[in-house]
């Protein structure tokens, strides 16, 4: 029985695999490459606009209420609706103001606005490399 195997597999011819196999495999890795960037860029635009704009609303949730608790809406009301009072006395108007700005709000809700609109300016120069890639995806599927 030995010797029938033997000589069954000495008939046998070991099949070429087809020329364009190779360039295949090759592709199907750049593509499997490809979408792995688009999912981690799709998940880093996702995790930065959850937190841009979650503190983007906690900070002006701030600056909102630190303003109204300061008392600088008073000031500037009241230099808007008496005019002359304030060009007579605009210098003791722009210390008062500056002295009761919320200035670590207006710096905190600046920095999160930036963030928030740096993420969806991210998102809009590689939207077509992130739809591209689920698009290729959803083709091969």
């Amino acid at each position: 029985m030995g010797k029938g195997f033997k000589k069954f597999f000495k008939e046998i011819k070991p099949t070429e695999p087809p020329p364009e196999l190779f360039d295949r495999i090759i592709l199907a890795i750049k593509r499997e490459q490809e979408l792995q960037k688009t999912k981690r860029l799709l998940f880093c635009f996702l995790f930065l606009s959850v937190v841009s704009l979650v503190t983007t609303s906690f900070s002006l949730r701030m600056l909102v209420s630190q303003a109204k608790n300061s008392g600088i809406l008073y000031f500037i009301s009241t230099a808007i609706s008496d005019f002359g009072t304030f060009l007579t006395f605009w210098k003791d108007f722009s210390l008062a103001i500056l002295e009761i700005l919320p200035i670590n709000e207006i710096i905190i809700f600046s920095m999160s606005f930036l963030v928030c609109v740096f993420t969806l300016r991210l998102f809009l120069q590689k939207k077509g490399l992130i739809f591209k890639g689920l698009v290729n995806k959803l083709s091969t599927i």
